[in-house]
């Protein structure tokens, strides 16, 4: 009791910023969580997580439009104890940032041998923007930060200390990220960079290097062990097919090497620069231009982020600003390494606290956008679309759903959504009404030039409603329907639609 009593009295500044920390981080995280309407991609894993939940021989849902299914067995699992299955995926997101969270303080602490660098790596990911979004998302990419940056910190760790336990820990950790998503693989492409941090002036540096190299081996050879349970799906071949929807295979990409490269690099960066902000741009930058001492280890840092990204430039064909979150957080820690020095050059707390104020403060006002008013956030503008204005965007489904559930109370119904799989209309009704007995449903695609037969003929024995999302100007006009509501998405001139048919005699 003495010596907890002794480490509290010791570490008492240290515990209580990391208690704000947390208060702060599930702060920004829960608040309004609910309030962004349901995105097509989180309907899409949320369906996939309800069906995998109740249909053990679909745990393997995902694999069928090409993605790994750790995020959904996570998912699945939470929405025993959770009812609204929107919530269980985006509750998901949140512990997994806050395993981030856990994973940039125990980072910038090995990799800087400073506890207050890893407090401060933990305090910019709290305030960081691009993780807030993702962490309040029922979406891949937090999970996929959290095994980044969990893994680079193992493999600090093994390259330090060169032990057989760490590799075995490394090979889960690899493995949990490729069974996440494939920009996940990056972990195990990069493992050879952390040689960098390798001590020659060691005595038996050799044996030592050589060893390294052979656990090195063992943990990818564990990591492939661990995602060669995907084999046991049918469906393990389009995940390929998947990849190549978003990055040009090398048979392609030799065609025309650089035609894109330019392009690609302008959008990356700008939207690196929307969510990174300037302040913690310079203090990355300062890392290198103002303390020289580390060299190796922010060298380190660094080529986790420009390697990825630019081989992301290089070979991308479809690509979105989430793509670039986990190779961002391994700055974050060159940015608290620089902010570290700098208050050190001062010694009143209360000057501290605001020099870290000053550099965090366009942070902080982007946070305050994204958890009141996410329409107007200064973050990158494909996310604002995506999110809020454009037809992925999930404006109008908890008006769609509110109305059919009042409907149905009423008595039977039937609803046709427009599209199939993907729409976000028809996963919505599918995730919230699927168990009403009074709602059946169908989605339909494409839509065709004459009213479908089999809607005339339900109309005759129940009201029946059409559901258009993604096409804003239905071919209709000689369809026998009227319109019952429209439902407007964020500031563009977007809009769900719903339609009643009109019985025929």
């Amino acid at each position: 009791m003495k010596q907890f009593f002794a480490f509290i009295k010791k570490y008492k500044i240290e515990i209580l910023v990391s208690i704000l920390l947390i208060a702060a981080y599930f702060f920004l995280r829960f608040y309004r969580i609910m309030s962004l309407p349901l995105f097509t991609d989180e309907a899409i894993y949320v369906r996939w997580s309800q069906i995998a939940r109740y249909d053990a021989g679909w745990r393997f849902i995902s694999m069928t439009d090409g993605k790994q299914p750790m995020y959904v067995w996570a998912t699945m699992t939470l929405m025993r104890y959770i009812i609204n299955p929107l919530a269980s995926g985006r509750l998901v997101s949140v512990g997994t940032g806050f395993l981030t969270t856990i994973g940039l303080f125990f980072l910038g602490r090995e990799i800087f041998k400073n506890r207050w660098v890893g407090i401060i790596s933990a305090l910019l990911y709290v305030v960081y923007p691009f993780g807030l979004v993702y962490d309040r998302m029922a979406m891949y990419d937090s999970m996929v930060g959290m095994f980044v940056v969990w893994a680079l910190y193992v493999e600090v760790l093994l390259i330090r200390r060169i032990r057989s336990d760490i590799a075995f820990i490394l090979g889960l950790v690899i493995g949990g990220g490729m069974l996440t998503k494939t920009n996940a693989f990056f972990t195990m492409y990069l493992l050879p960079t952390t040689a960098i941090l390798f001590d020659f002036k060691q005595k038996q540096k050799t044996k030592r290097f050589l060893f390294w190299i052979a656990f090195a081996i063992l943990s990818i050879a564990l990591a492939q062990l661990y995602y060669s349970i995907l084999r046991l799906s049918p469906f393990y071949n389009i995940i390929d097919e998947k990849n190549s929807v978003f990055v040009y295979p090398f048979r392609d990409w030799i065609h025309h090497p650089f035609t894109f490269f330019w392009g690609n690099l302008k959008g990356l960066w700008n939207w690196f620069f929307a969510y990174i902000k300037l302040p913690i741009f310079l203090l990355i930058i300062g890392s290198f231009i103002w303390f020289k001492e580390r060299i190796r280890e922010k060298l380190l840092l660094l080529a986790w982020f420009i390697l990825p990204f630019i081989a992301l430039a290089m070979f991308g064909k479809v690509l979105y600003p989430r793509f670039i979150l986990f190779m961002t957080l391994p700055l974050l820690v060159l940015a608290a390494y620089a902010l570290m020095k700098v208050i050190g050059y001062v010694r009143q707390p209360i000057v501290k606290v605001l020099i870290v104020l000053a550099f965090i403060a366009l942070s902080i006002r982007a946070d305050y956008y994204v958890v009141t008013d996410f329409v107007h956030a200064p973050i990158a503008g494909p996310d604002l679309a995506q999110y809020i204005d454009d037809w992925p965007s999930g404006g109008g489904v908890k008006e769609l759903v509110a109305f059919l559930t009042k409907q149905s109370s009423k008595g039977q119904l039937y609803v046709a959504t427009e599209g199939t799989f993907g729409s976000l209309p028809t996963y919505a009704v599918e995730i919230y009404l699927g168990t009403n007995g009074n709602v059946n449903h169908r989605g339909f695609w494409p839509i065709p030039d004459k009213m479908p037969q089999d809607l005339l003929e339900k109309a005759k024995q129940m009201p029946v409603y059409i559901v258009f999302n993604q096409t804003q100007d239905p071919p209709v006009a000689d369809w026998p329907i009227k319109l019952i509501a429209k439902y407007q998405k964020g500031t563009w001139n977007r809009y769900m639609r719903v339609y009643q048919v009109i019985p025929q005699k």
